[in-house]
Formats: structure tokens, sequence, C-alpha cells
């Protein structure tokens, strides 16, 4: 069976007797089929750091691919260098974005990321590899996720059309990595299920943008739980009660910076 190889390089969390640095932030380098692909770039070099202690080289990346534009998964672009490696992002993911008066969106406009990397923004699905999909714009299909915008992109009310995931597709079934969920981990599980045209879902691994107790977290854990997950790895932006409850129903791994999983 073909595999990927994934690192966490960035994450909130760390684990104990392992130095790595942690920032509340989000990066994930997968490795297949001959592809090196950085997934977000946390908000500072911290990934690069970390990289280098991991022995992990980043100078031949041939991709980059982003989930959204928020500062906490790209601002990170700031210190990777230029390089002919492909960046995949939504159109509206280098747009401004601010939050009460405060600059949260990424650090390059589309046309200067453009002078640094080969930028390819796009709605659609997108083939990274043979097995590796970028999923574009996520449908909002249920009817309690993403019902309130994070402030403002473009000066328009922003409820995150940018935000995305990657899925893995196995031949036994579908891996999910999320960025943060913006649009709705569940919304992005059926969408995953119909291009994919796979209803197994084998695992998630990413944020869920679930950060408080309520109807919700309950509504999420119901359909997560429904899945049959083998894997469920909440990390970044799930907070401690979500976790818990997931916990009390499904396979539940911590997740840390140095993080190695093979898919």
């Amino acid at each position: 069976m073909m595999t990927m190889r994934l690192t966490v390089l960035a994450d909130n969390n760390t684990y104990i007797d392992q130095y790595y640095l942690g920032e509340p932030a989000f990066c994930c380098l997968l490795e297949a089929e001959g592809k090196k692909i950085l997934f977000d770039t946390g908000y500072s070099d911290v990934f690069l750091k970390n990289a280098q202690t991991m022995g992990i080289d980043l100078t031949d990346l041939t991709h980059v691919a982003l989930s959204h534009g928020h500062n906490d998964h790209t601002r990170g672009l700031l210190f990777l260098p230029p390089s002919p490696a492909t960046l995949v992002a939504h159109p509206h993911c280098f747009l401004p974005k601010a939050f009460e008066g405060e600059d949260i969106g990424a650090p390059f406009s589309a046309e200067e990321a453009a002078q640094r990397w080969d930028v390819r923004l796009c709605r659609e699905p997108m083939a990274l590899t043979e097995h590796l999909l970028w999923l574009g714009e996520i449908p909002r299909v249920t009817d309690f996720e993403n019902k309130s915008p994070i402030g403002t992109c473009g000066g328009e009310a922003d409820f995150l059309p940018d935000d995305t995931a990657l899925v893995w597709r196995r031949e036994d079934g579908i891996f999910l990595i999320t960025g943060c969920s913006h649009s709705g981990i569940c919304n992005m599980v059926e969408y995953a299920k119909k291009v994919c045209g796979d209803d197994r879902v084998l695992g998630i691994l990413g944020g869920f943008h679930l950060l408080e107790d309520g109807p919700q977290l309950d509504k999420t854990v119901d359909r997560l739980a429904g899945l049959g997950l083998q894997m469920l790895y909440p990390c970044h932006c799930v907070c401690l009660q979500a976790k818990a409850k997931m916990l009390s129903r499904m396979p539940v791994t911590e997740v840390g910076v140095g993080m190695t999983l093979e898919l």
C-alpha cells in the first residue's frame, strides 16, 4: 500500500522531553509520491527552526499549500525563501483580513507572493500528487457550522470561503488534514467524501476551530463519531472540552510538534 509521511512542524502543543518550539499556529510537512508539500507555515520561523532540529531539509519543497489566509497559518511565508515551488491557495487567501482593527491576514498580496513562488489561486479541487488532493472551496451544507463571520476580508464580513483541507486517498479510504476548519469540519468531511467518491473516512488530523462547549461541539462530535474513524488527531484550535468529548467516543491521539505519521 502506498504511504505518505506526515510531520508536524508547528502546533500549539509540544511533547514533554522533546525540545521543539511551539506557537499558537499550525504547519506540517507531507512527503508522498516523490513530492514534498508544506501545508501552512505557522506564524513565525518556528517551523523552519523545528525542521532544522529534526534534520529535515525544506529547500527542495515541491508545493506549499495554504489552508486559509489567517496569519497563524501564513505569516511563516515571510521566512520561507523564494523557490520554484508551487504555492496553492484560494483566491481570497491573500486578500486583506482584519479582526477588531488588527491585521490578521497573510503577509503578502497575491502579486507579491507570485514574485517568490509559482502561485496557483483556485476554488476547485487540485491534485498535488496522484493521491493527495487540495479540496478548494468547501460547500456549506450543515446547519450548525460557520454561522458567524470572523472579522472582515476586503472590508466585507469574512465567512472564510478560503478555508480548505487536504485529502490523502488510500486504497482503504480517505484521511483529511485540516488547518482550522473555519468552514466546518463536518462540511469538509462531506465534501471530501463527494469529491473522492469514497465514504470511508479513516481519520482526520488538524484544527477543528472548536473553542468552547455548546451545541456546535455536540453536533460535531455526534457526526464524527458516526464515521467510525480509526484515527483522530485534533490539534491547534481545539479546546480541552472538545478533546474530552471526542475522547469519550473516538480514538483520539495527542498531537505535538515532532509527531510523525506514516499514512
